[in-house]
């Protein structure tokens, strides 16, 4: 998928180069802002205190659940009215109630479509650039991600899709976990396609893909959703072998710390976010878009601020072209993508888009991570949802590797492993990028994967 910015005629020089628009051309998710209009009305989510049951809670209440939480959180989502929001706070196995908010795909235009417009065909296998540029190709003769469980937490799966292998078990918020949309099946791609003799290889080729759909085939959701579908990662962790989940989604919030529970009172404010570190804590590791906004930083959006994941910048994976006569060299490799959103936290950087090349009208033309296709072939994508999967699929490996690694032990190997610490991410020379002080390098298999 390729967007267009141009540089404004006056400015085209190396230290003030602009992207206008600054959004990436990846349907990355994002719930809409803290605004009154984000809410859901009438919709909310019900956070149950330990020792209680949440469906019995819902059902003295007479209250129908949309979901029922029990393992990674507590509690259930129901349409209520304010009267039965002020009976259920009144009752004390009740923590608290908060309102339900919409999540939904960011997608501007120019594109072709927020799902990957059109695709293509190959006539033998690709390795995406993407892949080759952390380095996945040069482990898999011992280390193939075999074993190893990735939940996809998107809008689904591909289950027809020849170059992917997606287990059967799964979950919806809807009524089937099939990819209606597209994003999700580019992101399991990126992570796991098939090393076959057809359309690409993912960085774990022998992964396990686990569809977890929270979003609808318009690309929206809720975070109640969100959180039904970490709550069955969580439960079925340990059962179907699942070890790290890809969130390629994110919105306007913040670190809401201590795990939800900011004021340290008991009270669970975020249960989106304790319901993450209960999942981490059994286990699961958790990848998760940076965001795609570069006047932005990982502190203004959730689930990337949360400490207990791994939020990942995007960055351009081979050299561009230039042909813009007014500005000399070109974009390269390891450049932070003109829409990444950075900032202190980020965890690691990595490929969300294959370059960014400059035409002779002094456009900067994103060229998207080649992967898979809702209903087969391959198309491209761009932006930190395309970025994290490649760390997701570097997890699948460091844990086929060091089965015993606990979530910090990964990020940690992951971490000091990295490709071009203290140099890389390059600069980028839009002038909406600001580096923000840390050159954290890029995700590295060969290194995550040694002893």
């Amino acid at each position: 998928m390729i967007r267009r910015f141009r540089f404004p005629a006056l400015l085209v020089v190396a230290s003030m180069l602009i992207a206008l628009g600054l959004v990436s051309s990846d349907s990355a998710v994002t719930a809409r802002g803290d605004g009154p209009g984000d809410v859901i009305p009438g919709r909310y989510i019900v956070v149950v205190n330990e020792g209680y049951a949440p469906s019995q809670v819902a059902a003295d209440h007479a209250a129908l659940p949309l979901h029922v939480y029990t393992v990674a959180a507590r509690g259930f989502a129901a349409r209520l009215s304010q009267a039965k929001v002020d009976a259920l706070l009144a009752d004390p196995r009740v923590n608290n109630v908060v309102p339900d908010r919409v999540v939904s795909l960011l997608c501007h235009k120019p594109q072709h479509s927020c799902n990957g417009g059109g695709g293509t065909t190959t006539s033998s296998q690709v390795l995406p650039a993407g892949v080759k540029r952390v380095g996945a190709d040069q482990v898999w003769g011992t280390t193939t991600g075999n074993g190893v469980g990735v939940a996809v937490v998107d809008t689904g799966l591909d289950f027809n899709h020849t170059d992917l292998s997606v287990a059967a078990s799964c979950f919806t918020a809807f009524t089937s976990c099939q990819d209606d949309h597209g994003h999700g099946t580019h992101v399991g791609g990126t992570i796991a396609a098939r090393n076959n003799t057809q359309g690409v290889v993912g960085v774990a080729p022998n992964a396990t893909l686990y569809a977890v759909k929270v979003l609808d085939q318009n690309g929206s959701g809720t975070w109640s959703g969100v959180i039904a579908g970490v709550d069955w990662v969580t439960q079925n962790a340990g059962t179907l072998g699942i070890r790290v989940a890809n969130m390629s989604l994110g919105g306007s919030g913040s670190n809401s710390a201590n795990c939800g529970d900011p004021n340290l009172d008991g009270v669970i404010d975020d249960p989106l976010h304790k319901a993450i570190c209960n999942s981490v804590a059994a286990g699961v590791t958790y990848v998760v878009a940076a965001g795609n906004s570069a006047s932005g930083e990982i502190s203004q959006s959730v689930p990337a601020a949360y400490p207990e994941v791994m939020a990942i910048a995007s960055t351009t994976a081979v050299d561009g072209s230039n042909a813009c006569k007014s500005f000399s060299g070109s974009i390269t490799a390891d450049t932070a993508s003109y829409f990444t959103t950075d900032g202190g936290g980020v965890s690691i950087s990595a490929p969300g888009e294959e370059k960014e090349n400059i035409n002779r009208a002094c456009f900067i033309n994103t060229v998207g991570i080649l992967s898979t296709k809702l209903g087969g072939g391959t198309t491209r994508m761009s932006g930190t949802s395309m970025a994290a999967p490649h760390v997701t699929g570097v997890v699948a490996l460091v844990l086929q590797a060091h089965p015993s690694f606990s979530p910090a032990n990964v990020r940690t190997k992951i971490e000091s492993s990295a490709d071009r610490v203290g140099t890389a991410p390059l600069n980028s020379p839009t002038s909406s990028y600001t580096f923000d002080g840390v050159r954290e390098g890029i995700v590295w298999a060969p290194g995550a994967t040694g002893p």
